[in-house]
């Protein structure tokens, strides 16, 4: 009992309250359909997760430094198309991995450069790459899915390791990689001070377009992985794929509670948020709720995110507000003062 204590202590309350509605949600829906707690529809969720929680690694990554990528759907369409394209003209399987995620790499330095080079806001910048990939996918497929007839990729998107999907597999992986790199090294650190404060963090020393440049390329990257494990599943790359993932994947980390002023966030909050998300999706499909009543409540999900990251957001200045009038009070000049008196 003392050992559950202690785990429990070291766990926020933010995140605990998203651990209680995770719970809820898991609860309401299987109340009204009694197969969505089954083992093969809690493994289904975390398949579908898989490319929503890679894309909200590297949004958390941008949010927490200020900024946002509203182009990760369109580049993960662009990778499936792109992949089932090289497949299909024979060109082997890791070196069509290879280029997929290069090319993420260099839309995602391309989009760094629209921020830190000619000044864009990232929103502008980010919506433009948005627009241009998403025709570009279409272009060079003329409009049509490409199907896939390598067995080794169809076979990555179906085949298990000790019980496990690849695709989960890969999704834990990028996790646990990405969550120890935001909370465990320099690199993560600097991330945060750049989200707080991007002036002081350069005359702290830091290089904030170096490290701007390192995020957009590690979204970029992460969002054309994605779309790979996505043209595996669907064994073709569909131009028409992963329409409003970027919106799914802001949602995703806001929910988990990563601020949208900056400088706060943490994997393990944006994978509740992950699984809250596919959570609620998958319920709603599976009660045969309208796509456009879908559409309605997923917006209603991102306001509540944003309404709880507003919440979360005066709470933090009020503690810091009394925090600084603490300070005040006891420091040696009041003290001077009330020993006088």
């Amino acid at each position: 009992m003392s050992n559950n204590k202690k785990f429990m202590s070291k766990i926020p309350n933010d995140k605990i309250g998203l651990i209680i509605a995770l719970i809820v949600i898991v609860m309401i829906f299987s109340f009204f359909n009694k197969n969505y707690f089954s083992n093969t529809n809690m493994m289904n969720i975390l398949i579908a997760a898989s490319l929503t929680g890679l894309v909200a690694i590297g949004e958390t990554y941008l949010i927490i430094a200020g900024m946002i990528d509203l182009s990760a759907g369109s580049v993960a369409a662009f990778a499936s198309v792109l992949a089932a394209v090289l497949l299909s003209k024979g060109v082997n399987l890791g070196v069509t991995l290879i280029v997929v995620i290069a090319s993420g790499v260099f839309l995602g330095y391309v989009n760094a450069l629209g921020v830190n080079k000619i000044k864009l806001e990232p929103f502008i910048s980010t919506l433009a790459t948005m627009s241009i990939l998403r025709g570009v996918a279409y272009i060079i497929c003329d409009g049509k899915p490409v199907y896939i007839a390598n067995q080794t990729v169809i076979n990555f998107g179906k085949n298990r390791f000790l019980g496990i999907p690849m695709p989960v597999i890969i999704l834990i992986l990028a996790f646990v990689v990405f969550g120890v790199l935001l909370a465990k090294t320099r690199f993560g650190r600097s991330v945060y001070v750049i989200g707080g404060n991007k002036e002081a963090a350069r005359l702290a020393g830091l290089n904030p377009q170096r490290i701007t440049t390192i995020l957009f390329m590690i979204t970029g990257a992460l969002s054309t992985l994605g779309g790979f494990i996505l043209a595996a599943r669907m064994s073709s790359g569909q131009p028409a794929a992963a329409n409003g993932l970027e919106f799914d994947a802001i949602t995703a980390a806001v929910l988990g509670g990563t601020a949208f002023s900056g400088g706060v966030g943490t994997i393990f909050g944006t994978v509740l948020g992950v699984l809250i998300l596919q959570g609620f999706n998958t319920g709603l499909i599976m009660l045969n709720v309208p796509v456009f009543w879908q559409y309605i409540a997923r917006g209603l999900l991102l306001v509540i995110a944003l309404a709880f990251d507003y919440l979360r957001k005066k709470n933090r200045e009020k503690k810091l507000l009394a925090q600084s009038m603490s300070n005040t009070t006891t420091s040696p000049n009041s003290i001077a003062v009330q020993q006088i008196s």
